[in-house]
């Protein structure tokens, strides 16, 4: 696929949640300032796309406005830089969006596998993938399946706790683990 072809996609792919993706890169590092989150943005979207500086200081502007981040003056000799870090409300909005993108991993991974059932069915074979697409594709199950059986264990450990404490007066009713 050609580079302007890639880069086109990607840019659609990052347009849309980037509000999303700059919470998460402020709230892992604790704090950024705008070149930082322009690089990691840059990194995100395998070098072929970055935000304009312009766009990238504008939705910062907005999201203090909004609330989600606390802007912060910070000097390196005379050198004057605003560094980010997430308000409150904007640590709820990061782990609202968490779970809504987790979901959507998991939907998106269901359609992929449909789509491959409903290709096969339609042409009656299977299509040969690239072996490094193949690959890929592995190491994110692998990641999936490992992030998936850390949130089994952490519901399994919640309920367990759940059911260690005493029943209300008058209930017999015990949660099983």
């Amino acid at each position: 696929m050609a580079k302007d072809v890639e880069r086109r996609i990607i840019k659609g792919l990052f347009t849309v949640p980037i509000k999303n993706l700059i919470l998460v890169i402020v709230g892992l590092k604790g704090e950024a300032h705008g070149y930082e989150i322009l690089k990691e943005l840059e990194k995100l979207a395998a070098g072929l796309w970055k935000p304009s500086h312009g766009n990238l200081y504008t939705l910062l502007g907005k999201m203090v406005d909004e609330g989600l981040l606390e802007p912060r003056e910070d000097y390196r000799g005379r050198v004057r830089r605003i560094k980010y870090s997430l308000t409150p409300k904007g640590l709820e909005y990061v782990r609202t969006s968490n779970d809504l993108a987790l979901k959507s991993l998991y939907m998106a991974v269901q359609y992929h596998e449909m789509l491959k059932a409903k290709l096969k069915e339609t042409t009656g074979r299977r299509r040969r993938l690239n072996p490094e697409t193949i690959k890929t594709y592995l190491e994110l199950l692998e990641r999936i399946k490992v992030l998936l059986d850390r949130e089994i264990d952490a519901i399994k450990k919640e309920l367990a706790e759940v059911g260690q404490e005493k029943p209300k007066t008058g209930s017999t009713a015990k949660v099983k683990g």
